[in-house]
């Protein structure tokens, strides 16, 4: 019997930030769980991946090469 709050071996943590710092931090534990593997990513990345799909960055970076994007000039 686990405890409650224990996590399943092999199962994967996720863990969100939007702090660069601690994401670095966060990322330097990725193998050192027992029970998996902890993944660390942006809140925004996550939010992006889950309302946009997976292939949201290679899409929003083909609008941007193909001119979708304004410049301002500051």
């Amino acid at each position: 019997m686990r405890a409650s709050g224990a996590v399943a071996p092999g199962t994967n943590i996720k863990m969100l930030t939007s702090c660069p710092s601690c994401l670095q931090g966060m990322l330097r534990y990725g193998n050192d769980l027992e029970t998996g593997l902890l993944e660390a990513d942006y809140i925004v990345i996550e939010m992006a991946n889950q309302i946009l799909g997976k292939e949201w960055l290679p899409q929003y970076v083909q609008t941007a090469n193909a001119g979708g994007i304004e410049r301002v000039l500051v």
